[in-house]
């Protein structure tokens, strides 16, 4: 059975699922940064889903990188699997702006996570949800 890992559920705000993935906004106003979580039970590596749920995973990514780079008009997107920390699997997809916060430096460790004030989270919902219509398989206020 699919569970998030506590830190995902912690960190995260969930704003719906797609074919595979359960697609969360990082709680973080310093950066535009959602992540993919494939709903399959026990899997920590992208080889260990079939090559179906792969093509899936790639596409879903793909995806919201183009939207998102195109709604946000990000300088560059990220787009990385680590799990040195949470080993679920779970694709980061990471709008970034020359200036902002880490700029040049990958995010990942670097200062506090900022939590959206809940105005600025509820435009962010507003505008990911709309952006992100078409891919939407389950209504975006799924555990909310």
């Amino acid at each position: 059975m699919f569970e998030m890992d506590k830190r995902l559920v912690k960190d995260t705000v969930v704003l719906g699922d797609f074919a595979l993935s359960r697609v969360l906004l990082m709680n973080d106003s310093r950066y535009p940064w959602l992540i993919l979580v494939p709903r399959c039970a026990g899997v920590s590596e992208v080889f260990e889903l079939t090559a179906e749920q792969q093509q899936q995973l790639w596409h879903e990514t793909n995806t919201v990188g183009q939207v998102v780079k195109a709604v946000f008009q990000a300088d560059k997107i990220n787009i990385a699997t680590l799990g040195n920390v949470v080993k679920q699997l779970h694709m980061h997809i990471v709008l970034r702006m020359q200036g902002d916060a880490t700029w040049p430096a990958p995010v990942w460790g670097q200062g506090v996570a900022q939590p959206y004030t809940a105005e600025a989270l509820a435009q962010m919902r507003t505008d990911l949800e709309a952006a992100l219509a078409k891919l939407w398989i389950i209504s975006s206020e799924v555990d909310r």
